[in-house]
């Protein structure tokens, strides 16, 4: 496996692994904010790089346009975390991930749901190519 690739799978199962912790901790139910500060700590805690609330500006027509869209999570500048407290991760925020994924230029993803009984239900991982145009 290219060493990238290594790296982002490590990080996926370290934020995997703290996102499990938070869960087994607090249960479903609450609100997203919750569960983020929550995992910034853990990820944090376990020495990792993470900026949250990241503004994502769309760049169209050679200019940068501020539309407040704002990426929940990103870890060791790599990898996106989306959160989310649904009864059912819909196919908009697969395709919310995947935009944010292709305007940021990074190419692996993690949209989680906190609001499920079981967290490895709740756990979908995407990675895309590399070459956006």
């Amino acid at each position: 496996m290219p060493r990238s690739k290594l790296a982002s799978t490590k990080i996926t199962h370290a934020i995997i692994g703290a996102a499990m912790k938070v869960h087994s901790a607090l249960g479903p139910g609450l609100l997203e904010s919750a569960y983020e500060a929550c995992m910034v700590h853990e990820l944090r805690k376990s020495g990792f790089k993470v900026d949250q609330q990241v503004g994502l500006p769309v760049n169209y027509d050679g200019i940068r346009i501020d539309l407040g869209y704002r990426i929940d999570l990103i870890v060791k500048d790599s990898v996106i975390v989306e959160l989310k407290c649904v009864e059912k991760i819909a196919a908009v925020h697969e395709a919310q991930l995947i935009s944010y994924m292709r305007l940021s230029k990074m190419n692996v993803g993690l949209l989680i749901n906190f609001h499920v009984r079981h967290l490895k239900d709740g756990i979908k991982r995407f990675v895309e190519g590399t070459d956006w145009n």
